[in-house]
């Protein structure tokens, strides 16, 4: 059984802010850190957006700009296990004290205004890094980007992984909609890197930024993928390429870190310090393998089409499948683009859910979209591990919250006991 933290009276006035639901709008964000005296001011500011990719790009950056010798605050959400994962410092979680006295700070100025769990903690990250110090902040939106909380914030520089659609709701029904959101982190005469081509590329040069796109600007050529990662060459038309090492599982893996080293270098990063950077990255539930019952278990959280396809594209390069996958989804995703993905790659799937988060489709209606695979029924991810039993290899995909209640069990973590919205 997985054991629970023990938990806060802060955290539990934190958590339950995700009842506010998500609260588009910057006003909020700024009055509370104006009232903090601004702490965002201390440190540079690169904010991270895209629908797939951004954390790893995230994480790719942050160890670079710390091999270049920065103090580095690396700002990403949702967390999987703790909530002090948002706020890396140097690599290193905070230690929870240090959370705890800020965020007591932090709590009237939150109620006097009802800001969401989101804008809380987007403001928290900000008085942490300030207080520790950090000399810049790579910072991953958290939805869309115009509207996002990370976008009260100045970046010294602007960066885009990618467009596919997720979030319809909130966002908008086509990649031009969503790409329109996206493209809101971007600052006029501001420098930007951007992964989206033609011909979304039109909707992000509108925002008049000093953009370098992958395919215009620069070229990446990924070399033989292994379960070691693989080597990337970055060229830049009549220059000299970059070439480094990069971890990261897929294609779509060493791409998400190519367009960090070039954010890099646009933030004046020496080529060395790139590829020193990018070899150290590590981004956990994100294609990450952990030992399991004398076998591997694959863990990432494929969430939308595009991610399941960059998934299933990897595992069958690795070939690593057919595999078993565990499985669970938030009931307001595009389940059957992803379970067209995941059949690809699949040779039984065991249904599950994450238990708390009230965002998790039932299990038993998941079936549905898996009607030419042996298919297993399961209430919990104990009850999944258990009915996947002893393989050499498994795959766990879908909610991040579901990774996140995955993961402590197979690590003998302990996990926290709220309920995860956001």
């Amino acid at each position: 059984m997985m054991t629970r933290a023990e938990a806060h009276p802060l955290f539990d006035w934190l958590f339950a802010r995700q009842r506010f639901g998500v609260k588009p709008g910057l006003e909020r964000v700024q009055i509370m850190l104006h009232r903090l005296g601004n702490p965002q001011g201390a440190f540079r500011v690169v904010l991270v957006g895209g629908t797939n990719g951004k954390g790893s790009t995230s994480a790719t950056l942050a160890g670079i700009l710390q091999a270049a010798g920065e103090r580095v605050g690396l700002f990403t959400s949702p967390h999987l296990t703790r909530l002090t994962e948002r706020f890396l410092v140097d690599g290193r979680e905070l230690p929870e004290p240090e959370v705890l006295a800020a965020l007591q700070e932090l709590q009237p100025l939150a109620e006097d205004v009802q800001a969401s769990f989101f804008e809380v903690v987007t403001v928290l990250g900000c008085l942490l890094f300030a207080r520790q110090g950090v000399t810049t902040a790579v910072m991953e939106v958290g939805l869309g980007g115009r509207l996002d909380s990370t976008n009260a914030l100045e970046p010294a520089l602007s960066i885009v992984t990618n467009v596919a659609l997720d979030h319809t709701a909130v966002l908008g029904s086509t990649k031009e909609l969503i790409a329109r959101e996206k493209a809101g982190i971007l600052r006029r005469n501001g420098p930007a890197v951007v992964g989206a081509e033609h011909p979304l590329l039109s909707i992000f040069e509108a925002q008049g930024a000093d953009l370098w796109s992958a395919g215009r600007d620069f070229t990446v050529e990924v070399g033989a993928l292994g379960w070691e990662g693989a080597e990337v060459w970055v060229t830049f038309p009549g220059g000299w390429p970059l070439t480094f090492r990069t971890p990261l599982l897929g294609e779509h893996g060493a791409r998400n870190a190519a367009l960090a080293a070039v954010a890099a270098l646009r933030l004046g990063v020496a080529p060395e310090a790139v590829s020193r950077g990018t070899e150290a990255t590590a981004w956990p539930g994100r294609m990450e393998v952990l030992p399991w019952r004398g076998g591997r278990m694959l863990l990432d959280g494929a969430h939308n089409p595009d991610g399941a396809k960059a998934l299933a594209d990897a595992l069958l390069t690795l070939g690593a499948a057919p595999v078993p996958v565990i499985f669970g989804a938030a009931e307001d995703k595009d389940i059957s683009g992803v379970a067209g993905q995941l059949r690809r790659l699949a040779s039984e799937v065991i249904l599950t859910r994450a238990v708390l988060s009230p965002r998790a489709a039932d299990p038993a209606g998941l079936a549905v979209h898996f009607p030419d695979l042996p298919v297993t029924v399961t209430c919990s991810p104990e009850e999944a591990l258990e009915a996947v039993g002893k393989q050499a290899w498994t795959v766990a995909c879908g909610s991040l919250y579901l990774i996140g209640e995955l993961r402590p069990l197979l690590l003998a973590q302990k996990a926290e006991p709220w309920e995860r919205w956001q």
